[in-house]
Order: structure tokens, then C-alpha cells, then sequence
């Protein structure tokens, strides 16, 4: 990740009105923060009486959806995400459909760890668990083991950058 979570926050008054008026806004400082940074881009808003804003820009999301009229504490919920999950969080949020609740409850309770395919994965856990003498580890076939757990739903793999495949328990 490169960036913070923020988001471009302009006034739709002024915007209607052909004025660009609004303000980059960390998307990590909690909602009340927020709004107070919301309310002052109101305030000096170049049309009288501005109530109305929108989200004309975000960064540091990851490629997590923000739309324009999102509210605060979705993009708080979203960046406090990004920030504790980095590129994993993302990929997983992804696979869910954006839903956060999802991913969330698959990092904290089915995460298993970042590989470099299922069948590593399988291959280190056959090696803690169970005693597989060194001349036969040649002739298992880790990866159709790894398909077949996939297939069975006992394992979940979600491919993330570089190479990596992030593992969960179920699918």
C-alpha cells in the first residue's frame, strides 16, 4: 500500500454551479473528524447556505469500491479495513463481493496462511501432522491433493499478488 486511505470530498452546491470547491479528507481519522472536515468545506463553500457533498475521488482504498455518496462511516469502516488488512484484506473482500462482513469473518476466524500455492500449503501441514517417510514425499501428488480439498470445500484459496495464495479453512 502507497497511499492512506482519503477521499475527495466536494461541495455539490458549488459544483452545480461550476465551482470546484472541496477538499482531500483521511479517510482513517474516524467519523467525527470527518464530518467536522465535511462541515468546514461547507462552510467556506463559494455558494451561500451549502448542505450537500459528494465523494468525487478516493485513493488508498486498494481497489475497494467507494461511491460518490458513501457515507462516513462506510469509509471509515473501509479504510480501517485497508489499513489492517493491506492487499490480503483487499483480495479477500474482493472474493466476497466487497462484503466486508464476510471477509472480515474469514481473516479472523478461517485464515491460515499466505503460500505459495494450496498444495505447499498441504505439503507443510502433511509434514507437522503426519509422518510421511523422505523417499515417498516424491510421489505424492500435492496438487490434485490440493484440488480435491478445494473441491470438497475443506479448503478455500484466494489468489493475492505476487504469486502468493491466501488459504483459508471451508469455502
Amino acid at each position: 500500500m502507497t497511499d492512506k486511505p482519503r477521499i475527495y470530498v466536494a461541495c455539490l452546491a458549488a459544483y452545480n454551479n461550476g465551482h470546484l470547491h472541496g477538499a482531500w479528507i483521511d479517510a482513517t481519522e474516524g467519523e467525527w473528524a470527518i464530518e467536522t472536515d465535511i462541515q468546514t468545506i461547507l462552510a467556506s463553500s463559494p455558494i451561500a447556505a451549502a448542505e450537500e457533498w459528494a465523494i468525487h475521488d478516493h485513493e488508498g482504498f486498494e481497489g475497494l469500491e467507494v461511491s460518490e455518496y458513501a457515507g462516513v462511516a462506510t469509509v471509515v469502516r473501509l479504510a480501517r479495513f485497508v489499513s489492517e488488512h493491506c492487499a490480503k484484506g483487499v483480495a479477500v473482500a474482493e472474493y466476497y463481493g466487497g462484503d466486508l462482513d464476510e471477509a472480515e469473518e474469514a481473516l479472523s476466524d478461517r485464515y491460515l496462511g499466505c503460500y505459495a500455492s494450496t498444495a505447499d500449503y498441504l505439503e507443510e501441514v502433511m509434514g507437522e501432522t503426519a509422518s510421511v517417510h523422505e523417499s515417498l514425499r516424491f510421489y505424492i501428488d500435492w496438487a490434485a491433493m490440493a484440488r480435491d480439498a478445494e473441491l470438497n470445500g475443506d479448503l478455500l484459496s484466494i489468489e493475492g499478488g505476487d504469486s502468493e495464495v491466501y488459504v483459508f479453512a471451508g469455502g
